[in-house]
């Protein structure tokens, strides 16, 4: 009996010491904890996708959407549930509710994070104000954090738009291609620098590299002098008079007008296909690829030209071409040539598998940017007249 009446003594104090703790924590009001930090402290980072649910389907879906056609996500409303809203707190009977967009809607001031409520709540070291409370243990991440903060930034949207698709897709499409030795400056001008369509280099100005993943062998132009002055910009004519991107964007606005502004580029024959490769660093390069294919930046037999002593070739129709960026990272897809009309017999995919090993999510992402994006032409998404250029295997065509 005696040990029974310790134990329930023991329990009661133990009761009494906690339910006192927990009061004391809620009448601290204005209190701070000390030598605690709930800030965010990652430096904010917009290629970060943000959206408020965890699954978003594309408007351009197949008539069943396909695997590339569902954008996977971990969401602002799920981040939230799993700290605040669930059925016995913020989701249930406690106030305010946290359990549906609307309700959410109400603590957040879209595009100021500093000035939302809810941001206050998950980053103060207010006793009053911190959510999840201190004392629960049960502190967002820092990943977390910075999905919300982004979602409140891109204008807490229900569901996301351009803004939240182009970041993330960029990034994808740059660090899975242009950052690896396969579609950057040094890799393009490589060849061309091996064939002399650079002028007389030595033999260290450029090193052989093999991509791992495909077994391609490439060269590299790693003289950053000569590299500049081929990737230079036009606006700046000291430094590169005859840029390659300025004179592939001149060439086709005015074949005529800007006939020396011949792009530095050669074909099959006498030179070899890595020589048609672009580079994918910057949105602009991306741009550039997509409006002017790699295929189309070529002429297979062509005489040749020069420009500023430099050895060239070209062809004039951008748009005969069977390849483009989208063709390239969803195999789901069949494109068909915009100036031909005349689909593949054969689905792409390659760059997702080669070069970045793309999830579907991720190709979906991108695609999603890819016809969101009014920079991206009209014609390279549904051809000419809206006839459509993508299909799926199904047969759905794919048209504004």
């Amino acid at each position: 009996m005696k040990k029974v009446s310790i134990i329930k003594a023991l329990t009661l104090f133990l009761g009494v010491f906690l339910l006192t703790a927990s009061l004391f924590q809620c009448k601290k009001e204005g209190d701070l904890v000390k030598n605690l930090n709930r800030s965010y402290v990652s430096a904010p980072d917009s290629t970060v996708y943000a959206p408020f649910y965890d699954r978003v389907t594309l408007p351009i879906t197949d008539n069943t959407p396909n695997i590339n056609d569902v954008i996977q996500g971990r969401g602002v409303k799920t981040i939230i549930h799993e700290y605040c809203g669930t059925s016995n707190c913020h989701g249930g009977p406690i106030s305010p509710k946290f359990d549906i967009y609307s309700d959410i809607m109400k603590y957040v001031v879209a595009g100021n994070p500093s000035a939302s409520k809810l941001w206050e709540y998950i980053t103060t070291n207010d006793f009053d104000k911190a959510m999840p409370p201190v004392n629960s243990n049960h502190e967002l991440n820092s990943k977390d954090k910075g999905i919300i903060f982004n979602w409140i930034t891109n204008g807490a949207k229900e569901y996301p738009d351009l803004t939240d698709f182009r970041p993330t897709a960029i990034r994808l499409i740059v660090d899975g291609c242009g950052s690896a030795n396969c579609h950057n400056q040094a890799t393009v001008t490589g060849s061309w620098a091996r064939k002399g369509l650079l002028g007389t280099l030595s033999s260290t100005d450029t090193v052989p590299f093999r991509n791992p993943l495909s077994g391609t062998e490439y060269n590299q132009l790693v003289n950053v002098a000569k590299r500049t002055e081929v990737w230079g910009v036009y606006e700046n004519p000291v430094i590169a008079p005859y840029s390659y991107k300025d004179s592939v964007k001149l060439f086709y606005a005015d074949t005529v007008a800007n006939a020396s502004f011949r792009p530095f580029k050669s074909f099959r024959s006498p030179w070899t296909d890595a020589n048609r490769r672009g580079p994918l660093n910057t949105y602009d390069d991306i741009l550039m690829d997509i409006m002017y294919p790699k295929s189309g930046r070529d002429l297979n037999g062509s005489s040749t030209i020069y420009v500023n002593g430099v050895r060239c070739y070209v062809r004039g129709n951008n748009l005969n071409s069977t390849s483009s960026l989208i063709q390239q990272i969803d195999s789901t897809l069949l494109m068909a040539n915009p100036f031909t009309n005349t689909y593949a017999t054969s689905t792409g995919g390659r760059m997702a598998y080669d070069d970045g090993g793309l999830k579907p999510g991720e190709i979906a992402l991108i695609k999603a940017w890819y016809f969101a994006d009014p920079n991206v032409p009209e014609v390279w998404k549904y051809g000419t007249n809206n006839v459509g250029i993508f299909k799926y295997r199904s047969g759905k065509v794919i048209k504004k």
